[in-house]
């Protein structure tokens, strides 16, 4: 339904689009909010209830490898994001000076850095930053994999898979020779074990007419 593009022609119309905006603008992506935080919620009951067998906070433990985790993926959340909007910047620039644009820039979309190891770098990042929050949870039960605040970091993935083939149908169809060629390279989310997403060959940098409309 999303990839075929449907979703998007349906939210053209008001109705469709005053319900999608009071069930899951105003109210699921709050609920949303509410519970990835909740492992907090969960580190805290046990550690302030006397009755609760609390397991000791360990920086060399699971505590830490969290808080390890999450500062790593904060960061290249920032690294993908300022990558992008250094190429969006430049990308616009080129196009506004009118010069020959060549490489990513000519193809309209960055696929170098982060983007050559995965199509949405922020994206997978972002996924890693609440699921590694979950883990303070996990330290604070002594260790159980497995509590009712994952939920929320279920979800968040959950949306997040909606989400992405979402924005891969819309740049297919502002791109669709080139996004399609980069989508066979690249994966979207978990990064390949073997080889990169570096172009196979120099054919792949040729402006294409279907760019044209972007400097319009």
């Amino acid at each position: 339904f999303i990839q075929q593009g449907r979703f998007v022609e349906i939210l053209k119309y008001p109705i469709p689009w005053m319900v999608f905006n009071l069930t899951f603008i105003s109210f699921y992506q709050n609920f949303l909010l509410l519970l990835i935080a909740a492992p907090s919620y969960v580190a805290s009951t046990m550690a302030n209830d006397p009755s609760c067998n609390v397991a000791p906070l360990n920086i060399f433990g699971l505590d830490g490898l969290a808080t390890v985790l999450m500062i790593t993926f904060i960061v290249i959340e920032l690294i993908a994001d300022n990558q992008q909007y250094k190429f969006q910047t430049e990308k616009y620039r080129q196009i506004n000076a009118g010069v020959e644009r060549e490489a990513d820039y000519a193809d309209g979309f960055c696929q170098s850095g982060l983007f050559a190891i995965v199509r949405k770098p922020n994206y997978t990042a972002e996924q890693c930053i609440w699921i590694s929050f979950y883990l303070f949870s996990v330290a604070a039960t002594g260790g159980k994999m497995f509590n009712w605040s994952i939920i929320g970091c279920i979800l968040l993935v959950t949306l997040f898979q909606a989400s992405g083939q979402f924005t891969e149908k819309l740049t297919l169809t502002k791109y669709p020779v080139k996004y399609a060629m980069y989508q066979k390279r690249v994966p979207l989310y978990v990064p390949k074990l073997f080889g990169n997403g570096a172009r196979a060959d120099s054919s792949e940098t040729s402006p294409l007419v279907e760019e044209k409309k972007e400097s319009k």
